[in-house]
């Protein structure tokens, strides 16, 4: 008969299949035979007592039990991992795994470039780098830390601004050229918007000089979730359109866009990062953490 696994090797096994989405995958990861993997969870299955996993020839979904173990089974693993860390004798270099979320533009066209630098430094670090700008569920991803443009709504993490982000009411030369510049914001309305949601609508608070406030509500037309197709918009000529500095930095310096408005503002947004309290950090994490605390307000554009 098989000497029974430990618990945390069973519990990390379950953690890596729901991570995966499939038994073979998360074995493939494990470094495991996908009946290994497979006997691992049954064997887990059987001392809780309940079904953790439905499985069918297609896909697997996790049980209302499963979803209840799963952030038990990740604060656990984590908790281990710390206690490991920091009894290590002799330690030096940081090491391990690190699962960020980042938000698309910002974390391919700015942050990816600094979390590389972060892995030059630590070559110990292996960096799960993902990209998305919708809303997660932190404990079901499974993630150390998540960077979000705009509030975390999530009263269970730590939630750290990073910098602050300058927005700008932008349009192409060309569009500039038919058109004219205009001079005042009421002026711009008779532009038509290309508007970026959720940041945007059909009416746009700018600031200008000396705090003054105004709202202009320009002809909507054209809205998308998604701020490189508002960009290529922009650029084609179909609107102007509200959008960070670090964001079209390069096309005002070499005078493809222009700054319609250059006493004026849109509402600055709040890069913000959220992780779990304190005794769930390890190390690589918080290196991670001070890196780009001190890293991302040098972005062009981004102030701390």
């Amino acid at each position: 008969m098989s000497k029974p696994l430990d618990r945390l090797t069973l519990l990390d096994t379950f953690v890596r299949i729901a991570d995966a989405g499939s038994i073979s995958a998360a074995a493939r990861d494990l470094g495991l035979s996908q009946p290994s993997a497979s006997r691992q969870l049954a064997e887990l299955e059987s001392r809780l007592k309940t079904q953790l996993i439905r499985r069918n020839t297609h896909s697997l979904a996790l049980t209302e039990a499963g979803v209840a173990l799963l952030g038990d089974a990740r604060t656990l693993l984590d908790s281990w991992e710390v206690l490991e860390e920091r009894h290590l004798a002799g330690q030096g270099e940081i090491n391990g795994t690190l699962k960020v979320v980042a938000p698309v533009a910002l974390g391919q066209l700015q942050l990816a470039r600094l979390a590389w630098q972060f892995q030059l430094d630590h070559p110990g670090v292996a960096l799960n780098w993902l990209l998305d700008d919708q809303p997660i569920r932190f404990s079901e991803l499974g993630c150390d830390c998540w960077i979000k443009v705009g509030p975390v709504n999530d009263d269970t993490l730590i939630v750290k601004p990073l910098a602050s982000v300058e927005r700008l009411l932008v349009a192409s030369s060309d569009l500039v050229e038919r058109h004219g510049l205009p001079k005042t914001p009421k002026a711009a309305e008779k532009l038509r918007l290309v508007a970026l949601a959720p940041f945007e609508g059909g009416v746009i608070p700018l600031t200008g000089p000396r705090g003054a406030g105004v709202r202009i509500a320009p002809p909507l037309r054209l809205t998308s979730n998604n701020i490189l197709a508002v960009k290529q918009a922009v650029a084609m000529g179909l609107g102007m359109a509200v959008l960070p500095r670090w964001f079209v930095h390069d096309e005002l310096q070499r005078g493809a866009f222009v700054d319609l408005l250059p006493r004026w503002r849109a509402p600055s947004l709040t890069i913000h990062v959220a992780y779990l309290p304190g005794r769930h950090q390890p190390r690589r994490l918080r290196a991670f953490l001070d890196h780009m605390v001190a890293q991302v307000p040098a972005i062009a554009g981004v102030k701390a």
